[in-house]
């Protein structure tokens, strides 16, 4: 499925249910942070190397991929509510991101800076 397949059957199934009139900017918006405060619940408390080995925990990895699930339904209803191409925005961020930290500057760092802040 592709991004506005996915797009198209979040509004086909708030449609079914006339739950359009919740579906506001401010309501997703809220939605969505509520559904990444629960993905981040499950890390809370996780050791580095516990959370890479998340997954191989079957009941935290249902949780994992519900939470995962919940946040991009949230987002792409966001998004097409407010008619938001999210592939291109996706694509002009990375562009964006790509002059703003250029390989030879921050390979292995996790520093955040920009060229003419240093």
């Amino acid at each position: 499925m592709t991004l506005m397949s996915l797009q198209r059957a979040l509004a086909d199934f708030a449609a079914e249910r006339e739950w359009e009139q919740f579906h506001t900017p401010k309501n997703l918006v809220m939605a969505l942070a509520g559904e990444s405060g629960e993905l981040v619940e499950i890390f809370q408390w996780l050791t580095p190397e516990q959370s890479d080995r998340v997954m191989q925990d079957g009941g935290r990895a249902v949780q994992v991929r519900e939470e995962m699930a919940d946040v991009l339904a949230y987002l792409l209803r966001l998004a097409d509510v407010l008619d938001v191409d999210l592939e291109q925005a996706l694509t002009e961020k990375i562009e964006k991101n790509r002059l703003k930290y250029p390989v030879h500057l921050a390979r292995g760092k996790a520093d955040k800076y920009t060229q003419l802040g240093g």
